[in-house]
């Protein structure tokens, strides 16, 4: 399932949930990342992400 973000540079950004491998906070917000070394940063807080991102069910129950 598709997640819309707003990117640092202000442009709406759609990840795939079922791909994110590591979420993390920076200075200039979140910064999800992706297999084969690939990443975008966000501007919402980890929080609204994480939340945003679990609402999709697309990651396993632990």
């Amino acid at each position: 399932m598709f997640v819309k973000f707003t990117g640092t540079d202000r442009t709406a950004t759609a990840i795939n949930a079922a791909q994110v491998t590591f979420v993390s906070q920076v200075s200039e917000g979140t910064r999800i990342r992706f297999g084969e070394g690939r990443a975008v940063t966000v501007v919402e807080p980890l929080e609204e992400v994480m939340e945003r991102l679990n609402r999709t069910q697309s990651f396993p129950e632990t």
